[in-house]
């Protein structure tokens, strides 16, 4: 499993872990019923403490993404796909809101935000 932790984000690294796992259910990077790696060996890999990936498991698994069998492992579960997108967007929402106040905090117009945004959305 590839997942890469970035220290000078201000994102917490269970966070980091739980965004990224995330992300590879939604792509079927992961599949239903697929098994994570052990809290152990994921915590060798990435070199973090097993408390972290333990901490991670256990959102994914309050948020209804993963089952954890004793003695077995943590279990991808089916997800509501749908539920995951808006999620998403709420998170792309809020993104935009902090960077429009900053857009207006310097002094930018309305239709000079527009403009940016269009610029970018070219590419």
């Amino acid at each position: 499993m590839k997942i890469i932790i970035n220290s000078s984000l201000m994102v917490p690294i269970y966070e980091q872990i739980v965004d990224q796992i995330k992300s590879m259910i939604v792509n079927d990077e992961i599949k239903e019923n697929d098994i994570l790696p052990s809290v152990r060996t994921l915590s060798k890999e990435l070199k973090i403490s097993a408390l972290t990936v333990k901490k991670a498991y256990d959102a994914l698994e309050n948020e209804g993404f993963t089952t954890t069998v004793h003695g077995k492992g943590t279990y991808v579960l089916p997800t509501n796909k749908n539920l995951m997108m808006e999620e998403r967007r709420k998170k792309i929402e809020n993104d935009l809101e902090v960077v429009i106040q900053r857009a207006k905090n310097y002094g930018l117009k309305k239709k000079e935000i527009l403009d940016i945004f269009n610029i970018i959305l070219e590419d």
